[in-house]
């Protein structure tokens, strides 16, 4: 074990190469059945409890978990996240209607914290945000929101197509 992670976090020769994108998957939690699933969201009473559903091997995954993982340390007092494979955990994936690569939902003590991003859809958010300050921003608004017993938050930023070009 102990050569896997030498091998994987040894010095690089070259600066500009950094870690491959799905070593991010692996160092954040992962919750393997649905009673895990149900523990973390009962069970933390104090913090956000933030899912990413989706598979390890999609891109548009590892791409979330990379900016998840950046962003884990900064957020540890008021939010935890933990990663849900929907084929190992098929229990949420019509509940939820996790149809999308990848699904980032959020929950504070027992509840589902539905953000309104400007998109229709209020329940999670189902594409890649790139920027860490993004993702704290909203994560911060929702836990804000929870705390205050809100149901529904409304996202700092407006993501709908509108402002697109």
């Amino acid at each position: 074990y102990h050569r896997v992670l030498q091998s994987v976090f040894q010095l690089r020769t070259h600066a500009e190469e950094p870690l491959p994108s799905s070593i991010m998957s692996y160092m954040l939690p992962h919750l393997h059945s649905g009673w895990a699933v149900d523990q973390a969201i009962l069970t933390e009473e104090k913090r956000v409890v933030v899912l990413r559903f989706g598979t390890d091997g999609n891109k548009t995954c590892m791409q979330t978990d990379e900016v998840l993982y950046s962003i884990a340390e900064d957020i540890k007092n008021y939010a935890v996240i933990y990663l849900v494979d929907v084929n190992e955990v098929p229990d949420f994936n019509d509940m939820y209607e996790l149809y999308d690569p990848c699904t980032v939902m959020f929950f504070f003590r027992n509840k589902h914290i539905m953000i309104d991003l400007g998109t229709g859809n209020n329940n999670k958010v189902n594409w890649h945000i790139n920027s860490r300050q993004e993702y704290i921003d909203i994560i911060e608004t929702v836990y804000r929101g929870a705390r205050k017993g809100r149901g529904l938050v409304v996202s700092p930023k407006d993501y709908s197509t509108k402002y697109r070009y």
